[in-house]
């Protein structure tokens, strides 16, 4: 089963895709579906002894064109609606026990490069509204295959959070005639404590708002809408700055710290000038041992509560770690 159903309550759509269930889950280093396929050995997903950067459809897709058909029928209150979209699988190195903070900067501007076609292409489909890219790393965000690897989503709407912040930025705009996003740059460069990473084409901070442990957002410097919108040089500098960060990151703690990482950029249909490209990524780790979990408040109200202030969590950012943990 694969479909959509309309939670009433929150106004959003719910993917059900019970086949999920039977993908792949946590096989050994020699089994590796996305290692490269080496002679005589364990035929994967990459029909090549050795690749750099490799998309390709995700045997389990939550969302497909064609989509499946209705196995339930809606009603008045409970909408149904086919899950069609389309769901990738971006492979970032053929190293199995590599990561993206290990790779050098050029190479990361050719994921980027692979992102921008992505983006471009699957915006381009029939019913396809929103492209969402990102990467789930490590066993505490759930994550089933251990090779680095990043996934792209091509949703038949734009989803709820996207949607909010979409909103937040028009009314901005409508209310103060300047970009939402400009405006919060602005404000963190004139704290500047909580600034860990910076170039003239992105800066990287511990957001004023933080929710997660050692959330940090990484905004362009210039008002760009999507990656379709860079410049080489801003590529590149987008590139330099994601290093550096999953760099602190792996350093904060002296082991690979595993986060989520999410591009928030425009929908593909439609013009939204008032939108402004940023990368966010969350961390669940609070100290080396101890995780932020979404209980009652977060997962129940949607009100986040952090045991540490955005400020001390970027003086532990910049500092490789190194300050005595609470």
């Amino acid at each position: 089963m694969a479909e959509l159903r309309w939670n009433p309550q929150l106004r959003e759509w719910v993917i059900v895709a019970s086949h999920r269930q039977e993908r792949t889950y946590k096989p050994p280093a020699e089994y590796c579906p996305l290692c490269p396929t080496l002679p005589g050995e364990f035929p994967t997903e990459v029909p090549a002894e050795e690749y750099e950067i490799v998309v390709f459809e995700n045997r389990f897709p939550s969302l497909s064109q064609p989509p499946p058909p209705l196995e339930v029928e809606g009603s008045a209150l409970y909408h149904t609606a086919l899950a069609e979209g389309v769901c990738e699988v971006v492979l970032y190195s053929s190293n199995h026990h590599s990561s993206l903070a290990q790779e050098s900067v050029e190479h990361i501007q050719k994921l980027i490069e692979v992102w921008t076609d992505r983006y471009l292409e699957l915006g381009q489909k029939p019913n396809i509204h929103y492209v969402l890219i990102f990467e789930n790393k490590g066993d505490a965000v759930g994550v089933t295959l251990s090779h680095p690897h990043g996934q792209i989503y091509a949703f038949p709407f734009v989803p709820p959070i996207l949607e909010r912040e979409l909103q937040a930025a028009l009314e901005h705009q409508e209310e103060t005639g300047q970009c939402l996003y400009c405006d919060i740059l602005a404000e963190e460069k004139e704290d500047a404590v909580r600034i860990i990473a910076q170039n003239e084409e992105f800066m990287a901070f511990v957001p004023f708002f933080a929710r997660y442990p050692f959330e940090v957002h990484i905004y362009a410097q210039r008002h760009v809408a999507s990656l379709a919108q860079f410049t080489p040089e801003e590529q590149e500098g987008l590139a330099a700055v994601i290093q550096e960060v999953l760099v602190k990151y792996d350093a904060l703690f002296g082991f690979p710290l595993p986060y989520m990482m999410v591009l928030h950029q425009a929908p593909t249909k439609g013009i939204y000038p008032h939108y402004h490209f940023h990368i966010e990524l969350y961390p669940l780790n609070r100290t080396a041992t101890k995780l932020k979990y979404l209980a009652g408040v977060e997962s129940g109200a949607g009100t986040f509560i952090t045991d540490m202030s955005p400020e001390e969590q970027a003086e532990r950012l910049l500092s490789g770690g190194s300050i005595h943990e609470s």
